[in-house]
């Protein structure tokens, strides 16, 4: 059964031990979130727990991550407290995927969730199988900028 709120992804890496596969229990709790689509307040009820702290600062900051944007993407009545607890940040950039040349890119079109805690991902990072893509989907054209400043 997948994980229904960011605080079971949490417990579910913790009891996985050391090595917990939090990133695996945050991608099946995304498919919960999205099976839910249109229902606000089941939605904000899926991030409102604090899930507490795993091992790995990372996670850390990339669960808060996580619980600010869907609160911002899905326009849910409020944003989660525990996002914004100091730990919830990074100290050094995390690049999501980690490939060089791809930094730039990755710099410029991550949202604002993210972005904040140092993690540098693609503009709707959050995409699955069942991401409700009748809502539309946050890109950025490759081409951007169009034309350097002052270019004719």
């Amino acid at each position: 059964m997948r994980p229904v709120s960011l605080a079971e992804v949490a417990e579910r890496a913790r009891q996985d031990g050391e090595a917990g596969d939090w990133d695996f229990h945050l991608r099946e709790f995304l498919d919960s979130f999205y099976a839910a689509d249109g229902e606000l307040t089941k939605q904000l009820a899926m991030i409102a727990q604090d899930p507490g702290f795993l091992d790995d600062d990372r996670a850390n900051a990339f669960l808060g991550g996580v619980g600010e944007h869907l609160a911002r993407r899905w326009h849910l009545p409020e944003i989660p407290a525990w996002v914004r607890d100091d730990r919830r940040y990074l100290t050094r950039p995390m690049f999501v995927p980690d490939d060089k040349p791809l930094r730039d890119y990755l710099l410029c079109v991550s949202p604002v969730s993210f972005r904040v805690r140092l993690i540098f991902t693609g503009p709707d990072p959050l995409q699955r199988a069942r991401f409700p893509y009748h809502r539309g989907t946050i890109t950025m054209p490759l081409t951007f900028p169009v034309k350097p400043v002052g270019a004719g």
